[in-house]
């Protein structure tokens, strides 16, 4: 029987003689390898740390993008964007400016309409109006 250390690449345990994917240790006190037979203690299992992480964008999902879109849309870097924006004729709600910034953006499902996005160029406020 094996008392070396294990063999471990993130949450995977390993045989130490081939290689071999361990199975989860269950109740036993020896753990063995299905493919070579080896023989180990599992008390080398024991208080062992395993940390696992993914990585932000290991599972794209429609909905972690729409998220992302929208928390940007207060970015800074973002001025540049509104610089381009379309101007309608239309009163700021705010100020009353008589002039407001619009860009439209598909947040929701391609048969419904788009969401827009008005600026005032004067005060800075803000809103959206679903089409």
């Amino acid at each position: 029987m094996s008392k070396a250390l294990p063999d471990k690449i993130g949450s995977l345990l390993f045989c130490s003689a081939c290689g071999n994917l361990l199975d989860q240790a269950s109740d036993e006190d020896v753990i063995k390898c299905a493919a070579c037979a080896t023989a180990q203690d599992a008390s080398v299992y024991d208080n062992l740390t395993i940390v696992t992480r993914s990585h932000p964008t290991a599972f794209p999902s429609a909905l972690r993008q729409k998220r992302q879109l929208v928390s940007t849309l207060g970015d800074p870097s973002e001025a540049a964007e509104r610089e381009k924006a379309a101007t309608i004729n239309e009163k700021c709600p705010k100020c009353g400016h008589d002039e407001l910034q619009f860009h439209t953006l598909q947040l929701r499902s391609a048969d419904e309409g788009s969401t827009v996005f008005y600026d005032c160029p004067k005060c800075g406020h803000s809103f959206s109006q679903n089409n």
